[in-house]
């Protein structure tokens, strides 16, 4: 034990330090309060006994602030500055990044650079960053950590647990990506954006999301230069492991192949928060009549559009998104009425609508036609029925092995000599008459002169009155 005090001498745990190390790896830069809330929610309905809210916070991060202390031990974290409030910035080394990747399990490549010297200039575009993942993210606490907690932080606590979730984890988040519309990915070139954040949550239905942030500072016309950079990397197009020509977003991130020739480049969401002077509501309808070009689709008569080589774009506002979330429907796609929820306004619900109601369409003729081929093959049944030959000997219908055998059949078929017969009856026909041959005289009533037509049916005389 002695020896892993002095290895880490705050003490930390490597869950712990690797909770942090994940945290910073994707944000880039980071206060201890944020790596908590991403962490570890459910510390933020602890320590509520404190008398002030500095205290309380101070005790709330004071594990986290132990993990960064030994991971600056190691050269794995340093301090990055202060936010005008007093809160000091955290990032990761090179090293850190390194072992960053690791417990993200990505290539160092994609990791990105040091976000050093970020608290010199104040950082509030990536606070403004930090804040739309937490939003996004809505983590939630660990109530089985809280249970000896009062009942009023507990109710506040399964509040937070039962409100609706958000996409992904942390891991299914990256900051900072950029998108050459020239050069590659590990040495972009001129003419490529670079997404404030890139979302992959396939299991939450996003699959890949662009994320720009707005603190309204930029006009619709710097917005829109953005906008064309971001189309024009889903227009380019590389060669692929096996030879082949894709879209040079889908040789990093998978996407499902669309439908009936609707294949839209990935969606961008603009979230603005309103700490400039721009107004965003403005600033978002002048910016739908520049980008017009890049996100309008093709009418059809089904009453849907089609997206197919479209850039989706939806916007929101940061107080939106932190109060609501991805679940609300606080997101509005340019060229749509309404606000929608996030899943529905990066998605073509008019369509999936159309798809379903034209499968159900479908499914009603194929029911029907079934239904009518049962109804023939009924009928069809009931008449061959009402036509099956009857037995002459004894009066019961004949089977359909029967039935086949007395059909007529080709011209040089062998000709069935008791045709009106079942098989039983014309069994025992058969067995009189090779009796009566056997015997070797005709029977009695042929020997007494009876007609000769009347030894071929002497069996059937014995179902007469006095036969046999």
């Amino acid at each position: 034990m002695a020896g892993k005090r002095e290895e880490n001498p705050a003490g930390s745990s490597n869950n712990l330090r690797g909770d942090v190390l994940r945290v910073l790896g994707v944000l880039k830069v980071a206060t201890v309060e944020q790596i908590q809330q991403i962490s570890a929610p459910h510390l933020n309905y602890r320590h509520t006994d404190k008398p002030i809210p500095s205290k309380r916070k101070q005790a709330r991060t004071a594990s986290h602030t132990g993990a960064l202390s030994d991971l600056r031990k190691h050269g794995l974290a340093e301090n990055g500055g202060q936010l005008p409030g007093g809160d000091t910035l955290r990032n990761l080394t090179p090293m850190g990044l390194k072992a960053a990747a690791r417990e993200l399990g990505r290539p160092v490549g994609e990791m990105g650079n040091p976000a050093r010297g970020a608290g010199r200039t104040g950082a509030s575009h990536p606070m403004t960053v930090n804040e739309a993942v937490i939003a996004l993210l809505r983590p939630k606490p660990n109530l089985s950590e809280l249970a000896s907690e009062p009942a009023d932080v507990r109710a506040a606590a399964q509040a937070a647990f039962d409100a609706p979730a958000g996409l992904g984890t942390i891991a299914s988040y990256a900051t900072e990506v950029a998108l050459p519309a020239t050069g590659t990915w590990a040495n972009p070139g001129k003419g490529g954006a670079q997404a404030d954040i890139v979302i992959t949550a396939p299991e939450d239905g996003v699959s890949l999301l662009f994320v720009e942030i707005d603190n309204c500072f930029e006009s619709a016309q710097v917005l829109a230069a953005k906008i064309d950079k971001y189309m024009r990397f889903g227009q380019r197009k590389v060669k692929d492991v096996d030879g082949r020509e894709r879209p040079m977003w889908r040789t990093r991130w998978w996407v499902p192949d669309g439908r009936h020739s609707d294949r839209p480049h990935p969606p961008l969401l603009l979230v603005f928060n309103r700490i400039g002077p721009r107004n965003p509501d403005t600033v978002t309808r002048q910016l739908a009549e520049l980008t017009e070009r890049h996100w309008k689709g093709t009418w059809y008569e089904g009453g849907f559009h089609m997206y197919d080589g479209k850039l989706p774009i939806v916007a929101t506002s940061m107080e939106h998104l932190k109060e609501h979330g991805p679940a609300g429907a606080v997101f509005r796609r340019f060229g749509r009425p309404r606000n929608q929820t996030l899943l529905e306004a990066i998605g073509n619900p008019r369509r999936e609508a159309h798809d379903v109601r034209k499968q159900a369409e479908y499914d009603a003729r194929q029911r029907e036609h079934k239904e009518e081929l049962r109804r023939i093959a009924a009928q069809h049944r009931a008449e061959r029925e009402a036509s099956r030959p009857v037995c002459a000997g004894c009066g019961t219908r004949f089977t359909d092995e029967r039935w086949k055998t007395v059909e007529p059949a080709g011209w040089d078929a062998p000709r069935e000599t008791h045709p009106h017969l079942c098989d039983d009856c014309k069994q025992r026909v058969v067995t009189a008459e090779r009796q009566v041959e056997q015997s070797g005289h005709e029977p009695q009533e042929h020997e007494q002169g009876v007609p000769e037509q009347r030894a071929e049916g002497g069996w059937l005389s014995r179902f007469r009155p006095g036969g046999g």
